[in-house]
């Protein structure tokens, strides 16, 4: 540890001599026999911790020296005089220039505590200076806010972050409690919470939030009970951070952990929903043509099929949910798809809603995925019912527009679907985060903040835009632009139902399905048709029959199935008996992933659409 420095002031040689005896062995000495020079020093040498200095000197007195020196050094002083400069010393010392005086001759015992105590003082005012320094720096640049407090909650410290918190300055908020500076529910339960921690005496931390729901603001205060000389608590140090973007995060991670688990729920619910569709819609198709002279068992076959095609109507709305893949777009009629939600609404909306329809005629196709402008128009209506939850009107219209005028758009003609509501509105600070995802303002557990964040990443992604306007009170107005299909307009429903084509030839069809009614349903199909087929229960089963000899023109196989997968079986059959083409049946297409030249069919089918692909797989194979 370095050694102290101190500057011995007289004009007489042997006085510093002596005096440097004195303290050399615990302290750095520097000496000088003329006031100025001295003055000169300490300007030098800021880290000289005590001056002593005689008082009667030639050209300036030791206390005159001393009052100098305190203007601009921050040395302890100590004055050495005769008994006969007494008002000289009592002079000083109202000053406040020097600390303390030692009367020459001096005691040595007397003069080294006096110059120790200087010391020390010294030593603890340059540290609490530093820890002040420290702690204003801290408090000025710090981006938490932070203050101090003493027992009774009153603030003794605090940063301009902490007093803006409280809508008040430093300077008004000193010596004063939180509920003083401003009386506001907040400052009476951060008071009731200090109290709490002052009591305990240990640390702890609370989050809070402020501001409206849905654009609040969230911080984390850390409490810090300091206690004194005693142990008891005397003061209170508070921390505030903003953890908002924190928040936010954890938020999301949560909220894709929990929809990647919902879409592969769905997706595997789809799956086995759709097997049992298809066993049941091929089933009632089977037994059709024996119940054509039974009106009344016909009437409930049909009943049947219809229920079960609404079924099949909502899984795909539920792989539409769960699946990962780009949308497919293609040219849709909006009039006609919002018509088709009907039933979907009913059971959607409750009953509380009326939903309306203006829906102007010749509207142009829109170019987009299907499944996806389903879902996007359902998540308006829910979005609206809950903005009116005693109940209301949403009203759907969909419009042609012009579009020239937006940078965003290319100019062309769209296709314009409108979902508004009778609702409570969207406050301003709100409405510019609402396509945000995973924004929301409901409560826990009752939205995803996903709903308009897909209907924008829709409008985006198919070449659109969306535009909200809402004022609160009277309700929100939500717009959809999609761009207009060019050409021949794709997969429209005929009205002619398919005719289901025969066997031209006879050929051998395998079937492989681990379900046995899908199993059966499909090969009933292929029977029915005057195909010859054969069953297996998976895939090792079927190469087994390949192996051993059968000779198949098709095999017709399920994507999905333990032990081995249909894509792995088709690779299989490829390599081993080149020249048989597979046909996947699948439920959820993205269960495993397919190669691009495999022919799939999903599931249910009617049999007209396998006896289609079957033949023309068949035909192709020739």
């Amino acid at each position: 540890m370095s050694k102290g420095t101190i500057l011995a002031v007289d004009d007489e040689p042997d006085i510093l001599i002596a005096l440097e005896d004195l303290f050399e062995d615990e302290y750095r000495v520097l000496t000088s026999a003329k006031p100025e020079e001295a003055l000169d020093i300490l300007r030098a040498d800021p880290d000289i911790a005590v001056v002593v200095s005689d008082q009667r000197m030639p050209g300036m007195t030791g206390d005159a020296l001393l009052a100098e020196a305190r203007s601009f050094h921050e040395a302890q002083a100590i004055l050495l005089t005769g008994y006969a400069d007494i008002s000289a010393v009592i002079a000083a010392l109202n000053r406040g220039g020097i600390i303390g005086y030692v009367a020459k001759p001096w005691d040595p015992t007397l003069l080294r505590a006096t110059v120790r105590n200087a010391y020390e003082r010294h030593r603890l005012g340059r540290d609490l200076a530093t820890e002040r320094a420290l702690l204003r720096g801290l408090l000025d640049h710090a981006e938490e806010a932070i203050s101090f407090k003493d027992a009774k909650g009153r603030f003794v410290r605090l940063n301009a972050r902490k007093a803006g918190l409280v809508g008040s300055t430093v300077e008004a908020c000193l010596g004063r409690t939180e509920t003083e500076v401003a009386d506001t529910a907040e400052a009476r339960e951060a008071e009731a919470v200090d109290r709490r921690a002052i009591a305990a005496g240990e640390a702890g931390s609370t989050v809070i939030a402020r501001g409206a729901l849905g654009a609040e603001r969230w911080s984390h205060i850390i409490r810090v009970p300091i206690r004194g000389g005693v142990g008891e608590v005397t003061h209170l140090a508070t921390i505030e951070r903003d953890v908002t973007e924190q928040k936010s995060l954890e938020a999301r991670l949560r909220q894709s952990d929990k929809m990647q688990a919902l879409g592969t729920l769905a997706g595997g619910i789809a799956h086995d929903f759709n097997n049992l569709l298809t066993a049941i819609l091929g089933s009632l198709e089977l037994v059709g043509p024996k119940i054509a002279d039974q009106p009344r068992v016909k009437r409930l076959v049909d009943n049947a099929t219809g229920a079960a095609q609404r079924g099949s109507a909502l899984t795909k709305r539920l792989l539409s949910f769960s699946r990962s893949n780009d949308a497919h777009a293609r040219p849709v009629d909006p009039n006609a798809l919002i018509e088709g939600m009907s039933a979907l609404f009913g059971s959607s909306l409750g009953s509380l809603v009326r939903v309306e329809r203006e829906l102007e005629p010749d509207m142009p196709f829109a170019l987009v995925d299907p499944d996806q402008l389903e879902l996007a128009v359902l998540n308006l209506c829910i979005n609206a019912r809950d903005a009116m939850p005693d109940g209301g009107t949403v009203t759907i219209s969909t419009r042609r527009a012009e579009i020239h005028d937006d940078p965003d758009l290319k100019p062309g003609t769209y296709a314009v679907v409108t979902v508004a509501d009778e609702g409570t509105g969207i406050p301003p600070e709100i409405l510019e985060r609402v396509c945000e995802p995973f924004f929301t303002t409901k409560a826990v557990g009752q939205g995803t903040g996903l709903g308009l964040a897909m209907v924008f990443g829709l409008a985006q992604q198919a070449g659109g835009r969306l535009r909200i306007t809402s004022e609160v009170g009277q309700g929100t107005r939500i717009e959809l632009a999609l761009p207009r299909a060019d050409g021949t307009v794709e997969g429209t429903e005929s009205e002619v139902a398919p005719v289901v084509p025969n066997a031209v030839s006879p050929a051998r069809i395998l079937v492989v399905d681990d379900d046995p009614e899908v199993r059966h349903v499909t090969a009933s199909f292929l029977n029915d048709f005057g195909y010859s087929e054969t069953e297996a229960s998976d895939g090792r089963s079927a190469l087994a029959l390949l192996e051993q000899g059968h000779s198949f023109d098709l095999v017709v196989a399920d994507l999905a199935m333990p032990g081995m997968t249909g894509v792995e079986l088709a690779s299989a059959i490829r390599q081993r008996f080149a020249g048989v083409p597979v046909l996947l049946l699948t439920g959820h297409a993205e269960a495993v992933q397919i190669p691009e030249d495999l022919p799939v069919m999903t599931k249910p089918f009617a049999s007209a659409e396998l006896a289609a692909r079957v033949s023309q797989l068949l035909e192709a194979a020739v």
